[in-house]
């Protein structure tokens, strides 16, 4: 886990073109820590990570895998194949299957087809974290263009919406299935340079809440993670390189988190323990108060 002496430290400059590949940030996010020891919490189940090649997505993915979970991760594009490549190493050493599905979210004939082969593959379903997301920031409003916030919202919404869609049916057949959707900080605090993926983001906290709802009686659970800055590539293929050597310094923690200090969350949601939780956001952000 991070040590204290990480609170005033600064990372160098840096920057890469988006999505961002980890293998090539300095220092590398943490994924998970090596004392980490699993007590079975997800012995037998399969899950889908979206965006589960860098980032939070991999943290996830490696800590289901320590938990007894085979999981199927999904990425966008070949430049995340090294990731992604790397994520199913790290699973494949906790003992347990890890499935690669390239392509994009925001297709749901994708979507669908990546659903379908992946509980083909593990013979059931029991687990989705909508995990992936994109980010442009932008100065003022006016420099939002109308392909931005249409493809921002294709993402991180459409892309939840379809994912879910198509994992129903086989969450339906297992017994204590869980959805669990990463939202953000933004959605309560807002963010002035990031206004339409703030906007998809607060969506998320609805769609989270409105979906529990209507699935209690199914029996399926639907949870968020509502992070706040945790250092993976979309820090550095989108911010400028003077606010990655600062970012996350102006949480209570004086720090950015790793994407290994929001897993355990994910874990928490996915297990028996979280069984009569639904509806709910959890906040790993550094000490943020926010209201919501």
């Amino acid at each position: 886990m991070a040590k204290t002496g990480e609170k005033k430290k600064q990372r160098p400059a840096q920057q890469q073109t988006p999505p961002g590949e980890q293998s090539k940030m300095k220092p590398r996010p943490r994924s998970i820590d090596r004392e980490y020891r699993g007590s079975g919490k997800l012995d037998g189940r399969a899950a889908i990570i979206t965006g589960g090649d860098s980032g939070i997505g991999r943290a996830v993915a490696v800590h289901f895998a320590a938990e007894g979970a085979d999981v199927a991760i999904v990425y966008v594009s070949d430049r995340e194949e090294a990731d992604a490549r790397k994520t199913e190493k790290m699973v494949a050493e906790h003992g347990r299957k890890c499935s690669l599905f390239k392509g994009d979210i925001g297709d749901e004939r994708f979507c669908q087809e990546c659903v379908e082969q992946a509980a083909d593959i593990f013979g059931r379903l029991d687990v989705l974290v909508n995990n992936a997301a994109e980010q442009h920031p932008q100065k003022t409003l006016e420099d939002i263009t109308t392909d931005q916030l249409e493809r921002t919202f294709r993402t991180n919404i459409f892309g939840y919406f379809f994912m879910t869609r198509a994992a129903l049916p086989y969450l339906k057949k297992q017994k204590g299935s869980s959805i669990i959707n990463t939202t953000s900080v933004t959605a309560y605090r807002g963010s002035e340079q990031l206004i339409d993926y703030a906007a998809t983001k607060g969506a998320i906290v609805a769609f989270t809440r409105s979906l529990a709802l209507n699935l209690a009686k199914e029996g399926i659970r639907v949870n968020a993670v509502a992070p706040g800055p945790i250092w993976t590539p979309l820090i550095p293929s989108t911010f400028p390189e003077a606010k990655v050597e600062t970012f996350g310094s102006d949480t209570p923690l004086g720090r950015a988190g790793q994407p290994e200090e929001c897993a355990g969350a994910y874990v928490f949601l996915a297990a028996d323990d979280a069984s009569y939780i639904t509806g709910q956001v959890i906040h790993p952000n550094g000490g943020e108060i926010i209201n919501g």
